[in-house]
């Protein structure tokens, strides 16, 4: 394997914007810091669930059932339209960010951990991307399990990098409880967006 290449296509890979980057940051303006680190760490565990489950086989099953496919993606985009239902619910409460942040770190973990669980797309992705850099003349489970968890571990990285950026937006400055209101529908909304998205995805897109 080209320790290199992977290396390179891993770290821009991780830097890309994408569902969990909303997903972390969308819970750090909506409920705070705590609950944002909460749920980079679920789904960094999410995350480390389908690379055990490609090392294993089991996404080739989700990738050559259509039917198996549609029923956990509409189930993930539907759990991704409900969290953010509830976080613009939130953001018309007006609850302030430190009082809703003590309230649901273990929940945040959780959800955390469903959301990338059931997300398809990367159950899909580690099946057609790990293989690309392992070795055929060695065991295939230990490479992939670990090119997983170097991809899994940028990813979580980079979520902690914007959970604290995006934290630290929020800080300070005397339009905070504005700014905190503004970030928290956009994020509600953001989270619905990748929702449906998600839900209207082909399965071979």
């Amino acid at each position: 394997m080209s320790l290199v290449a992977f290396s390179i296509a891993a770290f821009v890979l991780a830097i890309t914007p994408g569902p969990g980057i909303a997903y972390v940051v969308a819970r750090t303006v909506s409920s705070g810091r705590p609950e944002g680190l909460a749920s980079c760490l679920g789904t960094g565990i999410g995350g480390m669930a389908h690379v055990m489950a490609a090392a294993l086989g089991l996404s080739v099953l989700v990738a050559q059932s259509a039917m198996a496919f549609n029923v956990i993606k509409y189930i993930g985009a539907a759990y991704l339209i409900f969290l953010g239902i509830r976080i613009l619910m939130r953001s018309k409460a007006a609850a302030p960010v430190e009082v809703s942040a003590a309230k649901g770190v273990h929940r945040a973990l959780l959800e955390g951990i469903v959301v990338e669980i059931l997300n398809v797309k990367t159950a899909l992705f580690f099946l057609a991307f790990l293989p690309q850099f392992a070795s055929p003349a060695e065991p295939l489970i230990p490479q992939l399990v670990m090119l997983g968890s170097v991809c899994v571990a940028l990813n979580t990285a980079v979520d902690v990098v914007a959970v604290l950026a995006a934290h630290r937006l929020l800080k300070s400055g005397v339009a905070r409880d504005a700014r905190a209101r503004w970030l928290t529908r956009f994020s509600g909304g953001t989270m619905v967006g990748l929702g449906v998205f998600l839900g209207l995805a082909r399965r071979d897109s």
